[in-house]
């Protein structure tokens, strides 16, 4: 069953040359061969991607390319949905693992930030498993533009309206997007020459149209709407993401900068409270997110964090106020002898 689903002459150079790029960026100084996997859903856009991806490891020697699928358990159709991606994998000649999460819809995160978070800890274990260090994944243009919008809309900050990077780290794992800069409109003309030629026809959730969802809601109520009244919205969009990116790397800087002088431990886990006063309050917030961030912890909301800025502030001078405990993505960020900490402590307080 080999190559069952590789069409001889298949190929769109247009969504092949990024997947090339891509490969040929990882080869200075990787190990061979380098363990590299596409997270396939089933869909148009991770099939094509897995295709593609198959057809450029046949020009790039040294990569053992897998794929992942994992089944969130959120619809009845996802178990036929793992066998038609079991299906592809084989006929393209690659080993296929699939990984059943939980997601936490009581988390108050939403299905949706909920499904997120399983689906990353889910690659996460597979790539543990197979000695995967990178994944591809099949976002595109048209997914980078609603992150946007989705961001302003939730009033999100400069780094957020970054949206999606091309390249991304997440739990010791290296994320790849080599389709951010492509219509989708392409890759589903690509699925349905595929489907013509291979027979193999890619998998459709209905959730992706749901207007239950946000996502769903902004291609379904907004984008149509966009679309009409201002054409040029995702170009604009995108400007915004890069001029936003270019900002967030440069405010990166200057928290690494100031973080360096906050007398931190040899983990990153504390640093100094008087130190961190000298900071000017917007410093303060620069320096709090790029700490989380140092240990893979998004940042809380705006509320949120003047909140924690504040406490902060009205502390002790040396920080001796253990009431202090303020609980964030299961940690906690506490203040003991004059140094503000993140912790494993299993407590009750307030929640952050």
């Amino acid at each position: 069953m080999a190559h069952r689903y590789l069409p001889r002459g298949f190929s769109e150079p247009r969504l092949l040359a990024p997947v090339l790029q891509v490969f040929d960026a990882l080869a200075p100084g990787q190990p061979r061969p380098l363990h590299v996997a596409v997270a396939l859903s089933g869909g148009a856009d991770s099939a094509m991607l897995a295709v593609h991806a198959a057809l450029a490891v046949q020009q790039r020697a040294g990569i053992e390319l897998h794929c992942f699928h994992i089944h969130h358990g959120l619809q009845q159709a996802a178990d036929g949905w793992q066998e038609h991606v079991h299906a592809l994998a084989a006929g393209l000649g690659l080993p296929c693992h699939s990984l059943r999460v939980e997601v936490a819809e009581a988390s108050g995160k939403g299905v949706e930030g909920a499904a997120r978070d399983a689906r990353y800890a889910g690659l996460k274990r597979l790539a543990e498993s197979t000695g995967v260090s990178h994944i591809l994944l099949a976002h595109h243009r048209d997914d980078q533009t609603e992150t946007v919008l989705m961001r302003l809309l939730r009033g999100t900050g400069p780094a957020g309206l970054a949206a999606m990077a091309a390249i991304a780290r997440r739990d010791g794992v290296t994320y790849l997007r080599p389709w951010l800069e492509i219509d989708r409109a392409l890759i589903l003309a690509s699925a349905r020459e595929y489907a013509g030629l291979s027979g193999w026809t890619a998998v459709d959730d209905p959730t992706n149209l749901d207007d239950a969802y946000t996502r769903g809601a902004v291609r379904q109520r907004l984008a149509p709407v966009l679309d009409e009244r201002w054409p040029a919205w995702r170009s604009i969009l995108l400007r915004h993401a890069r001029q936003a990116r270019e900002l967030a790397g440069l405010l990166e800087e200057v928290a690494a900068e100031d973080f360096a002088r906050l007398d931190a431990d040899a983990d990153l886990t504390d640093f100094s409270l008087a130190a961190w006063r000298e900071l000017s309050p917007e410093r303060q917030i620069l320096v709090l997110r790029h700490w989380l961030g140092l240990h893979g912890l998004r940042a809380p909301t705006d509320a949120r964090m003047r909140e924690l800025c504040r406490q902060l502030r009205n502390l002790h001078a040396l920080g001796h106020d253990r009431s202090m405990r303020l609980r964030h993505e299961g940690r906690w960020i506490l203040c003991q002898r004059g140094r503000v900490r993140l912790s494993h402590m299993n407590d009750t307080t307030e929640n952050l």
